[in-house]
């Protein structure tokens, strides 16, 4: 059953890597410069938007879960859930070149193990059988609606495992994908709204249980996912 964050654990697992998470707070702030990375750009704002937030679901992962992130992005959530989490193995997946740089760069400088980066379009990267199947969570935040992020992520989950998707308000996206979770072989999706710290923002988590194969036509690529959603 999904659970509301727990924010006093979340606050102790951000202390417990409080220069890691400066540090890379720092690296983001740098290379947003060149590589606009981020909106948020003030300290306190990406500590509670951007790692706490984060941080919300890390009690979706089990203990040493094989974990793959579409549109990482400038690394959120999978960044701030590695540092927290060093048991976690993670696959990020973006497809904008300059973006993998940042990451690959605060990979390294975090002294980050187990973080492969990925220069690839979900869609391809799905059909492969490298990927394909072969994770026991896929994550996004903040990549695209329910409807078309489901056909992103689940074909990359294997059955049994969980598609987790970082949202804003989303009883209207949840309601809207629930066709889409069902062909891709997804239970209906459970969902928690919580509330960052110190009025940062109302937030939710989705999760969904993959309990059937996803048929092979999906993804459907040529930005189907996106023009005519499921």
């Amino acid at each position: 059953m999904l659970k509301k964050p727990d924010f006093n654990e979340i606050e102790r697992l951000y202390r417990q890597n409080e220069q890691k998470f400066i540090r890379f707070s720092a690296l983001l702030q740098e290379y947003n410069k060149k590589y606009n990375l981020t909106s948020i750009t003030g300290e306190r704002e990406i500590t509670y938007k951007h790692f706490f937030d984060s941080l919300a679901g890390v009690a979706c992962f089990e203990e040493n879960a094989t974990v793959l992130e579409v549109g990482s992005g400038g690394g959120f959530p999978s960044i701030p859930l590695k540092i927290a989490r060093g048991d976690l193995q993670f696959s990020l997946l973006e497809s904008t070149g300059k973006k993998c740089e940042f990451l690959r760069v605060a990979v390294e400088a975090l002294g980050l193990n187990g973080v492969q980066v990925l220069n690839r379009r979900a869609e391809e990267a799905a059909q492969e059988g490298t990927y394909r199947e072969r994770y026991d969570v896929c994550c996004a935040r903040a990549v695209a609606r329910l409807n078309t992020l489901a056909e992103y992520c689940m074909p990359f989950v294997k059955k049994g495992g969980v598609f987790l998707a970082y949202k804003g308000a989303a009883a209207e996206e949840v309601e809207e994908g629930a066709h889409a979770i069902s062909v891709l072989g997804g239970k209906q999706a459970e969902c928690v709204a919580y509330s960052l710290p110190f009025d940062m923002g109302e937030r939710t988590l989705v999760r969904v249980q993959k309990e059937r194969y996803t048929p092979p036509q999906y993804p459907r690529g040529h930005g189907k996912e996106r023009s005519k959603p499921l």
